[in-house]
């Protein structure tokens, strides 16, 4: 079956994977655009899970603050080795997710973390688990999976502040 070159770049548009990797998953999925974006996500999330227990001692800091100087956030994201942490795949996630944080306001990265008294639902309190500020039909946890598939690394948030003008928590 013959892709049309129309057909990968709309795909590549819509999941920012690779050319090659938007071509294949049209010729497995003979063409359907949508089963192609589910074949992708269903990639991803398989080598999040292969790479999940791979040492991640590189990364960056990211912060950032507020046009309105009044809320800012820290977010430190590993990656396995420095070549992934200068990529722009690496650097814009790091950046979507201080936005996240400063955004959304999560107390715990995950709801392994929330103690048992807290009554508040995980998709609002805990990082991973929150719908993505830039697309709410997926989780931070999907935006992060996505990334481990395109550069190969695990990735992984290590630790996260967020600090509000005239609010101690």
């Amino acid at each position: 079956m013959k892709i049309p070159v129309e057909a990968v770049k709309e795909l590549r548009r819509r999941t920012n994977v690779g050319i090659a990797d938007c071509k294949e998953a049209l010729l497995e999925m003979d063409g359907d655009m949508e089963k192609a974006i589910e074949f992708l996500k269903q990639r991803g999330v398989a080598i999040a899970e292969k790479k999940r227990d791979e040492l991640v001692t590189e990364g960056v800091i990211e912060a950032y603050v507020h046009h309105t100087k009044h809320i800012g956030a820290l977010v430190e994201l590993n990656c396995e080795t420095d070549f992934v942490a200068r990529t722009s795949e690496f650097k814009e996630l790091a950046h979507d997710l201080a936005m996240q944080i400063a955004a959304a306001a999560p107390r715990f990265l995950t709801s392994e973390e929330m103690p048992p008294d807290v009554e508040t639902e995980a998709q609002v309190v805990c990082l991973l688990s929150q719908p993505f500020i830039k697309d709410p039909t997926k989780t931070v946890q999907d935006i992060i999976a996505e990334t481990i598939a395109k550069v190969g690394e695990n990735v992984k948030v290590r630790r996260f502040a967020r600090f509000e003008l005239g609010v101690d928590h």
